[in-house]
């Protein structure tokens, strides 16, 4: 019997990066110097070629040119953002040397980080890598909470809802500012609220459970807690889930 050939790990793990960018020259360039560094790169000529790119390959980074004809940066951001599959996916804007209202016109829209024409290489590099490392500690994050026992999961989801509705006969409970949730989120929320694990969710919504561990990375992130148990807490004391 032959030796049985193994999937070739190091291309398994090879960070996707979608570079989008109407200047030929600029986009060979710098998908050269990204695969010669380790990553898996593909190119889009315009903010509407790369959000039809992104939906297909579903990239772990984009790197993006602000000004572009027929859809920019921005434009490609905010679809980014409001696509329930791609809306964690970091951002890094590529912007013209010291564009100060560019800058921060793009950390209001949700940009992750900007590298300033012309740019070094290496910097670019680093600051992908550091885009990537932040990402998969976020991720990190989440899944530490994802082995959370179910029962023991239960029983505090039980808990929660039996001291709020104490609290709300009370007339206890404080009005909050709700953080908007896409779609998505909403029902990873919900389901998370339901006592399921990452995997289950997964299954429900028919995606991927890294999917689902950057939609809980970014309810972490928009309602401020840590933890499955206090993202529960908050979406029970805020009537976001039934």
């Amino acid at each position: 019997m032959g030796e049985q050939q193994l999937p070739n790990q190091e291309d398994q793990q090879k960070a996707r990066i979608l570079l989008v960018d109407d200047e030929p020259g600029i986009r060979s360039a710098v998908q050269a110097y990204l695969i010669d560094e380790g990553f898996d790169v593909s190119t889009a000529i315009d903010g509407e070629d790369g959000f039809q790119k992104a939906k297909q390959i579903l990239p772990d980074v984009v790197i993006t040119d602000v000004m572009m004809p027929r859809s920019d940066g921005y434009e490609l951001l905010k679809k980014l953002r409001e696509d329930e599959r791609l809306g964690g996916t970091p951002v890094i804007f590529l912007t013209a040397k010291g564009m100060t209202m560019d800058r921060t016109q793009g950390y209001q829209a949700g940009v992750d980080d900007y590298i300033a024409k012309p740019f070094d290489p290496d910097e670019m590099v680093a600051r992908v890598k550091n885009v990537i490392q932040r990402q998969d500690r976020l991720l990190a994050e989440a899944a530490r909470f994802a082995d959370t026992d179910v029962s023991q999961m239960a029983k505090q989801i039980t808990e929660i809802k039996s001291m709020l509705t104490q609290s709300d006969s009370n007339g206890s409970r404080k009005d909050l500012v709700i953080p908007n949730f896409t779609p998505r989120e909403a029902s990873v929320l919900q389901l998370v609220a339901e006592g399921l694990m990452n995997k289950e969710i997964a299954r429900q919504l028919e995606t991927s459970i890294r999917n689902v561990e950057k939609y809980v990375s970014r309810l972490f992130i928009k309602t401020g807690t840590s933890s499955r148990t206090e993202l529960v807490r908050y979406a029970l004391e805020n009537h976001l889930v039934t």
